[in-house]
């Protein structure tokens, strides 16, 4: 029979004080006079002022990503015992990304050049020209490395939320991609998200259109009171269908500037602020250029945006340890909803949340659900876990099913 892998083979492991992310971590080690077996990440070493290393200890350093003035000094980090895997040249993309995007990072050129001249759009037509999924092989390593950056910035992005917070306050949200603005399941998404987001929980979805956008959106508004979530989603519905690009992007950016980059100008006095304001405005969104025909959800307070669709379905349902919503969905959602048991039937990566079906009639008629689900996990080696699966019309009893504990 099939076991879990043992926990220390899948647990996070804290690394970072092996890492070297920023100049100014790199400027305090170079004070420190070495750099020895320490990890230096995607860092500008050409940008003035360059740092001085000819006299730092550099035995077993490592350089991922790294941009040096010249490869004679790429030779010379190598010839004084150090590692050198350099940057890939001429990418759209950054060979070792050091942090999560940013919502403005993947518009970033839409003014200028509408949809098709957007970061986003101009890597995923990269990603495309280069065989897609499955590439050559220096555009399969340079990808791997991208998304092993993403792997390690969102591990770092979502380690000071865990430690505060536990694991059981992360709540994926999944379903529809088709869901068009403006609908009742859009609608109950958004609300949803924003219920979440003001309970302390980190929504996290899968960054497409649809039900993801839509809770994205609950979350990134969660500062304000929901006359301004109505007002929000009222905007976007003048462009319901994702199909429509550049009406799509451009509605989205136009509710980015009318609330603020953080959910509104005037927040909501109830709702605290504090260290963690970009989980509670518009929470995490996982998506992939697998799926780059679909606009880019410009509502997520951070983007962990893969190019392998498998890592980054897994990453999702590795940290949703708090429950995950399942709006109606078709074959993808599907997927999700057994890759999902999976984990809560072996136990693969800790105690599972609930997990909450939204729509009852949906789940129960046209797809239903919990005739295969329930006694799949009731007969789970960890007992009887058929009580974490609920049918529910109400998103309020779907906030209170997921935040019954933690």
């Amino acid at each position: 029979m099939p076991t879990p892998p043992p926990v220390d083979v899948i647990d996070l492991h804290d690394t970072t004080e092996h890492e070297i992310e920023s100049r100014a971590e790199l400027d305090r080690h170079l004070a420190a006079g070495s750099l020895a077996g320490l990890t230096v990440q995607g860092l500008y070493l050409d940008v003035a002022p360059a740092p001085d290393l000819s006299t730092v200890d550099l035995t077993d350093t490592l350089f991922v990503g790294c941009h040096f003035p010249s490869v004679e000094v790429e030779a010379e980090m190598v010839r004084r015992g150090a590692h050198v895997v350099p940057p890939f040249r001429d990418l759209p993309y950054p060979t070792q990304p050091t942090h999560l995007y940013r919502p403005e990072e993947l518009a970033e050129g839409f003014a200028a050049g509408g949809f098709d001249g957007m970061y986003d759009t101009r890597v995923y037509r990269h990603f495309r020209e280069q065989g897609g999924a499955v590439p050559e092989v220096r555009e399969a390593l340079a990808q791997r490395m991208h998304d092993h950056g993403i792997d390690n910035a969102l591990a770092d992005a979502t380690r000071s939320w865990l430690a505060v917070h536990g694991p059981q306050s992360v709540v994926g949200v999944m379903g529809g991609h088709a869901v068009p603005r403006g609908s009742a399941a859009y609608r109950l998404a958004a609300r949803l998200g924003w219920e979440l987001a003001r309970a302390d929980r980190l929504v996290v979805t899968g960054g497409g259109p649809g039900v993801m956008e839509a809770a994205n959106l609950g979350a990134y508004l969660a500062g304000q009171d929901v006359d301004a979530l109505a007002e929000a989603i009222d905007l976007l519905a003048s462009a319901p269908d994702f199909t429509d690009h550049g009406r799509y992007t451009a509605t989205a950016l136009a509710v980015r500037e009318r609330f603020g980059d953080s959910g509104a100008p005037d927040r909501d006095p109830g709702f605290v602020s504090g260290p963690h304001d970009w989980a509670r405005s518009g929470g995490l969104a996982i998506p992939t250029w697998l799926y780059g025909h679909e606009p880019a959800n410009l509502f997520a307070g951070r983007i962990a945006k893969y190019f392998s669709n498998a890592i980054r379905e897994d990453t999702i349902l590795r940290l949703a340890r708090g429950g995950i919503v399942f709006a109606p969905g078709r074959a993808g959602t599907v997927q999700e909803v057994f890759q999902a048991a999976t984990k809560t039937y072996y136990g693969t990566d800790g105690a599972s949340g609930a997990y909450v079906f939204l729509d009852r009639e949906f789940w129960t008629t046209t797809l239903p659900i919990g005739a295969l689900l329930q006694p799949l996990l009731a007969a789970s080696p960890f007992g009887d876990l058929s009580g974490t699966v609920h049918l529910t019309d109400d998103v309020h009893e779907a906030v209170r099913l997921l935040t019954a504990t933690g």
